[in-house]
């Protein structure tokens, strides 16, 4: 309810005298905006306002968090292929706040005000071959120095080809773990944020097949 109610004549009275129910305040959770309506009653879980952990929601929902670009070698594309038993490198191409973070955003709401920030703690690569392998770091970028070696940061290897596959290609999805820290009201939280993936599909054959 309105404290104070609106002076007699408020337009929030919609033609109603002071006294004939009440002037409420009302959160609109779709707009951020808090409105003024009357009610002949009290409506339900009136008084009752967004916990700070539902306005710190409202927080994550303005950073647009979006899943990675994904740096694979082998490259994808219909002329890229891999070769079983090289080593695959696995990266966060061009990462930015959106996509790794971090990044920090502040939402009110029911009088209360929340900051809250948001950072990956892990991206888990599902290669396509059975095999899951979880990175706590954006990876390193595939330059053509490296020849054989093994990632330093995030990798895998094929040990079977990916004929037989739909398209015969693997398909490797990069799903981003984040969690969001947030504080304000007197209050301070954690969310996780699991769900946020993208694929994309490699070819990977036999070396003796290649040469042919």
């Amino acid at each position: 309810m309105a404290d104070p109610q609106p002076s007699e004549g408020d337009p929030a009275w919609q033609g109603h005298e002071p006294g004939d129910g009440n002037v409420y305040e009302c959160w609109q959770p779709q707009t951020d905006l808090q409105i003024q309506i009357w009610l002949a009653t009290p409506p339900p879980n009136s008084g009752a306002g967004p916990t700070p952990r539902e306005v710190a929601q409202l927080a994550v929902d303005r950073m647009n968090l979006r899943a990675i670009e994904i740096g694979i070698v082998p490259e994808p594309g219909p002329d890229r292929i891999g070769i079983v038993g090289m080593p695959v490198y696995m990266w966060v191409k061009d990462p930015d706040e959106h996509t790794w973070g971090p990044i920090t955003a502040t939402a009110s709401a029911g009088g209360v005000t929340i900051s809250a920030t948001a950072r990956v703690e892990s991206i888990q690569w599902d290669m396509g071959d059975g095999t899951k392998v979880t990175c706590h770091n954006k990876g390193t970028p595939y330059k053509s120095a490296y020849g054989r070696s093994k990632s330093p940061t995030c990798g895998h290897t094929y040990e079977t080809e990916s004929a037989g596959e739909p398209g015969d290609k693997f398909t490797v999805t990069a799903t981003s773990s984040w969690v969001v820290s947030w504080e304000g009201a007197g209050q301070s939280g954690t969310i996780r944020l699991n769900g946020l993936q993208r694929s994309v599909r490699v070819a990977v054959g036999e070396a003796q097949v290649l040469v042919q």
